[in-house]
Formats: C-alpha cells, sequence, structure tokens
C-alpha cells in the first residue's frame, strides 16, 4: 500500500523559513516521482515543485522558484521542501504526492498532479 506522510507544518511569521518532510513506503522510490501541491483558503490546488530522486532532476512553479528548494534522501525514502522567504500568499495546506516516472516530465506531473497523495499538513504565515 502506497503511503505518504507530511510533516514539519505549523505557524511561521512573514520572512520566515520551513521545511516539510515526506516519507514515502509501499513503492520502490526510485521509480517514482514526488511532488508538493498545495491549496490555500478558497482557491484550487496547484502543484509547486516535483523531483525525481533517481537522478535529482527537480522542477518548480514560477511562484516558488528562488524561494522553496525540493530534495530526497532516498535512503530515508523521504522528500524535503525547504520553503525560505515565506509570505501569507503560502498559507495553505501543503500535500505530497508520488507518480511512476514513466516517462513523464516533471512540469507535466506537477501541472495535472500525482496519483498518489498524503493526506496533507497545515502550513500558516502570519505575524
Amino acid at each position: 500500500e502506497v503511503q505518504l506522510v507530511e510533516s514539519g507544518g505549523g505557524l511561521v511569521q512573514p520572512g520566515g523559513s520551513l521545511r516539510l518532510s515526506c516519507t514515502a513506503s509501499g513503492f520502490t522510490f526510485d521509480d517514482y516521482a514526488i511532488g508538493w501541491s498545495r491549496q490555500a483558503p478558497g482557491k484550487e490546488r496547484e502543484g509547486i515543485s516535483t523531483i525525481s530522486p533517481n537522478d535529482g532532476h527537480t522542477y518548480y512553479e514560477h511562484s516558488v522558484k528562488g524561494r522553496f528548494t525540493i530534495s530526497s534522501d532516498n535512503a530515508k525514502k523521504t522528500v524535503y521542501l525547504q520553503m525560505n522567504s515565506l509570505n501569507s500568499e503560502d498559507t495553505a495546506v501543503y500535500y505530497c504526492g508520488a507518480n511512476p516516472l514513466l516517462g513523464y516530465g516533471l512540469g507535466w506531473l506537477t501541472l495535472v498532479g500525482m496519483k498518489y497523495w498524503g493526506k496533507g499538513i497545515l502550513v500558516t504565515v502570519s505575524a
């Protein structure tokens, strides 16, 4: 059974940083793309970043590029999302997703979404 468990969310002040973790189980980690999406209050869910753990390739949406960094620890089957320079528009529920690579582009997977999703974790940016 595929399982994705997010952790590391919470309340952070504007300009601050936070690191989210996504721990995966139930599938061959190297064969999948792992990504993050988020859903802000009253808005549609948007994909923001994806990584291919087997080769380290990454993709970022414009809204987070230069502020967020996605990385993976393959031994721990964990993907991280380091979020810096946070602002109120980053307030959202953040979801970790996984999809078999199967030749799909990371940008395309970020846009259309993943086959499997975690339950999500709340990040609130507020003074």
